[in-house]
Formats: C-alpha cells, structure tokens, sequence
C-alpha cells in the first residue's frame, strides 16, 4: 500500500539536500586519541563525487575509498573495508564470523543479497545448550567452543566478488594485511571494549598476547599490531578463502574450538565445541531474494531469514504505513514507533528461524493485510502489554490478541555496518559481526582472529513450552539474527538510501527509527543516525538513549503508559545516499563508538 507517495517523494528530496548543508557545516567527531600525519580524521559526513564509504572506523573507511579510487567498485569496496574492520574492529567483527550481504546492481537495477551466517555443526541437536536438562548459564556459555559456529565472513566475500566483484582478493586484503602489519593506533573505545573483556581475554594466553600487549591494556594513541593476521590474510589471498575452510588454518580453528586453549591458572569453565572438520568444508554461502516493502513511494529491501531484519523492520514499516508521521508530535511519533516495534517483535519471535528448517511465513508477514490486523490494536491514549501475543500471519483476525507471549531472546551486540557506492551507482550494505563484543574471546593461536560465539542466538530452551520455538538449535542451522542491512529504492528503483547498524536485537529498532527519522520526520541523514534513540523489543519496558530519558518527551510518554530503563548506547549506524544532483553522501555517527567516518572519492562542498 502506497500513501503519500508524491509528498514524502519530495520531502525526502528536501531532507537529502538539507544535509548537503549539514555535512558541509558539521564539525568532525570528537579526536580519537590525536592521530598522527597520514593516519585518516575521523568524520561523521562527506559529500562528493566517485563513490562513498561509511563504517565505523577511519582506516577501514579509507581502505575501501582507496579501493574506489583505484577503480574498484562498491563490492570491492565493501569486501577491502570489512577485512580491515577486522584488524581494527577485531572484537565487532573478522573472518572468525559471519553477516549478511545486500547488494544493489545498477546495471539491471536489482537488489540481491547473500546470507554469510554462522551455522551449528552438524552434531548440533535442540540440547545443545543443556546439560542435565537444565540450559547452560548464559555467562558460561558465550565463553566457550560450544558457541562457536562455523565462520561465513570469507565465504561471503568469495560469494560477493565471484559474483559481482572487478578486483582480487589479493588485491583487496592489501590494505587490511599492510594495516595488520603496521598496526593502527589505539582509540578509548577500543581500550573501554578491551577492559570490558580483560578477564576474559588473560584467561586465553593466545589472545592476552594479542589484546594485552605486554600483559597490561592497550594505551590510547599507540599502535597495536597484528602480525598473524596479516600472516592469515597473505595466505587468503594467495590460497583464496578455501584457506580457511580446508587445510592447517582449518585444522587450527577445529582443534581451538575441540580443546579451548586455556590458561592453565585461570578458573573459568571453557566447554568444547564439537565443530569438525566437514563443518568447515561443506559450509556454503546462501543466494537468497531480499525482503521488500513498499513504503511511502519508496521500496525498502533488506535480509530475508535466517535474518529476522527484513520482515521484522517491513512488517513495523506497514503497520506504520497509515498513520502521517511527519504531522504527529515527537511524543505521538514515538508512541507509535515503539508499538509497532512491540508488535512485530512478538510476531518475529513466534514465526522466524532458519528457513531451511522451519516453515517460515515471510510473504505472509510482509503483507499490509496482515500489518492492518496488527495495527489496530495501537491506541493513542494506551500501551499495550508486554509480552504481546504474536498473531497469525496466514490467517489474519483484525485487531486479535492472542494470549500466549514469548520474550525476545538476548542477542550480542558487538557488531559492525558498512556501506559504499561507486561511481556506477552500486550500492552495498554489509553488516558482519562474532556476535558480543569479543566474540568466544578465543584467538585461534598463531591465526591472529578471535572465534565467534553466535551460537549463543539460539533459544537455549523453548520461550514457551507450549508453542513450537523456530530458534532452537539444529544441525547446520543458522541461528536467527537481528542483522537489517538495507537498501532503498525509488519508483525508478534507483538507489535513494542504504544503511545498518550494529547492536544486537537493537538493531531492527534503529534501522527503523533511521528510516522514519529520514523518510517521514524530514531529518538529513546525518542528523537522523545521530537522533536519541528508543528499542521496544516486546518487553516489559523501552529502553531510551540519555538524548529522551533526559528529555522533555519522557513524562509524555509516562502519561500514556509507557516503562522505560536507560541504555547509554543504542547501536552504531552508517549510511550513504544519492543525492539528486548525482552526488553521493556518506553518514556515520557523530558519537556513539568514538564517532564513524565516512568517506567520499572526490569530496564537493
């Protein structure tokens, strides 16, 4: 259903110009320890020609605008950018993990996407978390091979590049081996996120060597290097990423995660995993058609499942297709945000899982038949409960409420998004993550990446024994994610926008809260990533930025019916857009993790 398609066509024309002002006028992030010559400013927006990059770090930003420059386009890009993420967001993101791939081709004028999910081994059954009967404490679990699923970042970049790449692999980890090698200089978000996982990390000897250089934590403003990465990325690129999936580097990985390599003193309870060998051989990569949702004139692709982003983020989208957004207050604005957000997280957690083991009802949740049932159970002067019941997308009763609820399981947060674009018009919106911030916090020695512990996705135990669960684990499954890469097309199917973020199940509410703060409140898209945010995820109460707990919105809210808890951190998004003079901007954030940087090949004012 397409309303207001004409006006908010032009109004978001109005918006992306406004922020060709904003970029021009905008300071750059705050200094991340004084970096020296020749080490690239971090800068929330750019403006220009050639193509843009926007992550959530300076050097990895630069990698893939030097990609452009040399004539690469956005898959190379994307591909350079996120192999030096993970020498320099080594505890967000890296070959030991996974993520998902949107891609949009100029050329016939498409969105495709690749689904580089970790998978469980193949000896997984629904009890791999338990013991005794009893679930695994969750603490005990994320550390530990147990959580470790088979890694699909190098398969993705293979996928990508075969695909729709112009340049190597060699040629594209150059940049991420010589940064690795040389190092990158130390920020305060990368010293906080070590601190947070000091003791984890001395508890493996491998990663204390890494992390900990000298047994103490990294100091702000001095170099950190990698040079078993680097070692790591020289044979990917002379081998190809079968490297990884067969031969020693393999083995390594089969013998860390079989027999954690611990520190004798340390006290922690690591459990084995039971990753194999064949795991790692027989992993593929999965092809699959994005989600779309039409939404004021505009169509909005994203991750179809194992990704529960596209038809969670659609099905919010529809529900909030028949209110004017852009005439409600900022009270009313976010009082329906958060409800559609409580709904389609209620129907998320009842309905997505793996589609290769579940019967996944995702045409039948991205209708607006269905968003209009669920919709009308919004009033304006009430809050529904939470939990929420989910619906029933195949046979929708409007305005029901069922009467079993299920939580939302805990999902890492430590992730990481990049976008780029070139001078073709390519798009690329690629989120990867090893799920909490340090992953398992288990270095394959020698290798120099940590191992993901994504398998802790996974419903440990049904949320309700009552109702079937499609999040349990199985063998070769992919535990559901919350990952929303996203691409925007006009009714040309020209690119209008693409963005992502990090942060767990946080991450569909501030895709979501981007996309309306862009599309329907008018904000530049530098302004709307920057904008306080709120997560409603069908629970009890919203959480809220300090930006909303502190403001004057809050009692309004209360008013109404709304709980809230405070979260000082909600995500870290990127974005770039086209511009309708032919320009691109990137948009990072301007605070959260230290600030992003984005990046353009020929900056315009």
């Amino acid at each position: 259903m397409r309303r207001y398609v004409t006006r908010n066509l032009l109004s978001l024309a109005v918006a992306v110009t406004g922020a060709v002002g904003v970029g021009a006028a905008a300071p750059p992030a705050p200094a991340t320890g004084g970096a020296p010559p020749g080490v690239p400013v971090k800068a929330p927006v750019a403006v220009g020609h050639g193509g843009a990059v926007a992550s959530v770090d300076a050097d990895a930003s630069a990698a893939g605008i030097e990609v452009l420059r040399k004539g690469g386009n956005a898959v190379d890009a994307a591909v350079a950018t996120a192999a030096a993420l993970g020498v320099t967001e080594p505890y967000s993101a890296g070959i030991g993990g996974g993520g998902y791939f949107v891609y949009y081709d100029a050329a016939s004028r498409t969105v495709r996407t690749i689904d580089g999910r970790e998978t469980a081994p193949r000896s997984a059954d629904a009890g791999l978390f338990l013991e005794g009967g009893k679930p695994v404490p969750f603490a005990e679990a994320v550390t530990s091979g147990l959580a470790v699923g088979v890694p699909g970042t190098p398969a993705t970049w293979r996928a990508a590049l075969d695909a729709w790449g112009s340049r190597s692999l060699a040629t594209l980890l150059r940049p991420a081996e010589r940064l690795a090698r040389e190092g990158f200089t130390v920020d305060t978000t990368f010293r906080a996120q070590t601190a947070d996982n000091e003791a984890r990390f001395r508890d493996f000897p491998a990663t204390a060597e890494l992390f900990l250089p000298n047994g103490e934590l990294p100091v702000v403003g001095s170099t950190l290097t990698n040079p078993d990465l680097a070692r790591t990325y020289a044979q990917l690129a002379r081998r190809g990423v079968d490297a990884l999936y067969r031969g020693p580097i393999a083995e390594d990985i089969v013998r860390t995660v079989q027999a954690p390599p611990v520190d004798p003193a340390a006290a922690r309870v690591v459990r084995p995993g039971d990753l194999t060998a064949r795991d790692l051989r027989t992993y593929r990569t999965k092809f699959q058609q994005p989600t779309r949702t039409a939404y004021r004139g505009l169509d909005v692709y994203s991750m179809a499942p194992s990704s529960s982003g596209g038809t969670t983020v659609g099905e919010a989208l529809n529900i909030l297709e028949g209110t004017d957004l852009s005439k409600k207050s900022e009270a009313a604005y976010l009082h329906r945000f958060i409800e559609a957000s409580r709904i389609a997280f209620a129907d998320r957690g009842r309905w997505v899982g793996d589609p290769a083991f579940e019967d996944v009802p995702r045409r039948e949740l991205l209708s607006q038949r269905y968003a209009d049932s669920r919709a009308c159970l919004i009033r304006d002067d009430a809050v529904l409960r939470s939990p929420l019941a989910p619906g029933n997308p195949r046979r929708p009763v409007p305005c029901a409420a069922g009467d079993r609820a299920a939580p939302t399981t805990y999902e890492g947060e430590s992730t990481t998004h990049l976008t780029t674009a070139d001078k073709w018009g390519n798009v690329v919106s690629y989120t990867l993550t090893i799920e909490q911030t340090g992953g398992s916090a288990i270095t394959v020695p020698g290798r120099g990446f940590l191992l993901n512990n994504e398998l802790t996705d996974f419903s440990f135990t049904p949320a309700d024994p009552a109702v079937h669960d499609p999040n349990l684990p199985g063998p070769g499954k992919r535990p559901r994610s919350s990952m929303s890469p996203t691409i925007v097309l006009d009714g040309a199917d020209r690119p209008v926008l693409a963005l992502g973020s990090p942060g767990g199940a946080t991450i569909i509410t501030t895709v979501l809260q981007t996309l309306t703060g862009v599309v329907d409140r008018k904000l530049p898209l530098v302004d709307a990533i920057a904008a306080p945010r709120a997560s409603q995820r069908n629970q009890a109460t919203t959480e809220l930025e300090p930006g909303l707990w502190d403001g004057a919105v809050r009692p309004e809210l209360e008013a109404v019916g709304h709980a809230f808890r405070r979260n000082p951190e909600i995500g870290a998004a990127t974005g770039v857009q086209r511009l309708p003079d032919g320009r691109w901007l990137a948009a990072a954030e301007r605070e959260r993790r230290g600030g992003g940087s984005a990046m353009v090949v020929r900056p315009a004012g």
